[in-house]
């Protein structure tokens, strides 16, 4: 690195993603950066996204943060995967759970040898019984480490639910104490460099002036520095995913305190419900053009455990993705770089991968096109492979309402459209790169979206029918024993980070 003096980094905004971003630099960035970050107390967050997939404990972990602390400061429970109810039709339910489906054999996956037991009869129908996460999930029940019944099993990957303004203060004040400093201020002015067209300056309120090398857009759904300063147009996905309006509520908390996300379908939209230790989280996802407002509210508040804590709090936005997130000497990071609805908790997840990605493309003081085009094409796919793995809940139903209809009749992404050939075929599934979701990810709500393929991997078929049983069988009386032995959630929770003293203090 060169220069006699840091790098200068400018994070405009604050919320979970400015808060991410800022104690991953001030981890890993060094001495030859200084980081700032912009936040004006008068400026609320969104704060809608509260579940988290198994990755969040990558980034605990690489800043050093201690699981039992995090969870108590911030109200936390624990997450074995998320429960879709209705979304086949109603009454229907299943759950796309972390971790292993059953164990593979040779060649192939073991929704091979599923795919054969099911023509066969001699699988219940249910992939439940073969994935450690679902069973546990459905018990009620939680345990960290090895399974304690069997090595042949594998480990039970678990994320988290908790409250993200206490996430954010909490990584506050890991960042300030490792140097980052906090300005308050609304930006009231971005100035551009002249000949680069870089922004070079940001005017606060008052006067105050901001400049930097590099600047952090996490300015939310306007995307202040992305797009209304250098004009970053906007992928709109609409047409595929059409819910633009949700409404957010918290209650008081539940007395079923799932280790689980829930999902609940409805006639335009879906409901969520997310369990905290002080709280639980719910709200309402919709399509504007099929269900209004009030009776959105309505619907939410009917459809809760508990009273209310206030008022249904009106968010709208359009789903898409900026069409570059890196542009000029500007990344954009959180809901200023794009939104796709909280279906698959992907939300913290996204401004995580973003962190993690820049920091491995980081340039010096000038920026290489090629590292800025390396990073928008990684971006690009990433946010376009989960795009299609929500699209996948919605196309994939039985339900007659016309909103659902429509999501049916639908022209899919060609991506997507493969996707589902391939594995309508024989049942295979393919993970292209990096691509989030795993072939467990997509083979969950395949099937449990209602979508069955017409044969298997004839390999499937070289052990015999009795052996196929036992196979099976096995698989299913290890994990039912490692679940009995498991402790209950709650009491699990209360055990190793209780957050009652920390939350009323």
């Amino acid at each position: 690195m060169t220069g006699s003096t840091p790098i200068s980094v400018v994070i405009a905004g604050g919320g979970t993603a400015g808060w991410m971003a800022a104690a991953s630099f001030a981890r890993f960035l060094g001495s030859g950066f200084s980081i700032a970050l912009i936040e004006s107390d008068a400026i609320g967050t969104v704060g809608v996204g509260e579940a988290t997939i198994p990755q969040i404990r990558l980034f605990n972990d690489a800043l050093g943060l201690d699981e039992d602390e995090f969870l108590r400061t911030t109200g936390g429970t624990f997450k074995l995967g998320i429960e879709f109810v209705d979304w086949v039709k109603p009454g229907t339910r299943y759950m796309h759970a972390f971790g292993d489906i059953g164990r593979d054999a040779g060649l192939l996956p073991f929704h091979q040898y599923w795919l054969r037991a099911m023509a066969e009869g001699k699988a219940d129908g249910e992939l439940v019984r073969y994935s450690l996460n679902n069973m546990a999930a459905l018990a009620g029940r939680m345990q960290r480490g090895r399974p304690r019944t069997a090595k042949t099993l594998p480990d039970m990957p678990y994320a988290f639910h908790f409250d993200a303004a206490l996430y954010a203060a909490h990584l506050r004040r890991y960042a300030e104490a490792r140097g980052v400093e906090r300005i308050e201020g609304r930006i009231a002015h971005v100035h551009r460099d002249a000949g680069s067209g870089d922004i070079a300056t940001l005017t606060l309120d008052g006067g105050h002036e901001v400049s930097g090398d590099f600047f952090i857009d996490c300015t939310g759904f306007g995307g202040l520095l992305i797009s209304k300063t250098l004009g970053v147009g906007f992928d709109d996905w609409s047409r595929w995913l059409p819910c633009d309006s949700a409404q957010a509520v918290a209650s008081m908390r539940a007395a079923d305190f799932t280790p689980y996300t829930r999902a609940s379908a409805h006639q335009a939209g879906w409901q969520w419900r997310i369990p905290l230790q002080h709280r639980t989280g719910n709200g309402i996802v919709y399509s504007s053009a099929h269900l209004d407002d009030d009776a959105a509210a309505s619907q939410l508040l009917a459809n809760i455990e508990g009273e209310p804590q206030g008022d249904p709090r009106l968010i709208r936005f359009r789903t898409g993705k900026r069409q570059q997130a890196w542009s000029h000497n500007v990344i954009a990071m959180g809901l200023a770089a794009g939104f796709m609805e909280p279906l698959e908790s992907t939300s913290i997840h996204m401004i995580q991968s973003a962190i993690a990605r820049l920091l491995k493309l980081i340039p010096g003081r000038r920026v290489e096109p090629a590292d800025r085009d390396e990073f928008n094409r990684q971006s690009d796919f990433e946010w376009e492979r989960i795009r299609d793995f929500l699209i996948l809940h919605y196309h994939a139903n039985r339900r007659e309402e016309p909103f659902w209809q429509a999501f049916r009749a639908m022209e899919l992404p060609d991506t997507l459209a493969s996707k589902i050939a391939l594995w309508c075929g024989n049942g295979h599934i393919t993970r292209e790169h990096e691509e989030l979701f795993t072939e467990v990810g997509w083979l969950q709500v395949l099937v449990g979206q209602g979508l069955m393929p017409r044969g298997h991997h004839p390999i499937a078929d070289a052990i015999s029918s009795s052996e196929l049983a036992e196979y099976m069988s096995v698989i299913e009386q290890l994990i039912a024993r490692e679940v009995a032995q498991m402790p209950d959630h709650a009491q699990f929770v209360s055990h190793h980070c209780d957050a009652h003293q920390e939350l009323s203090a």
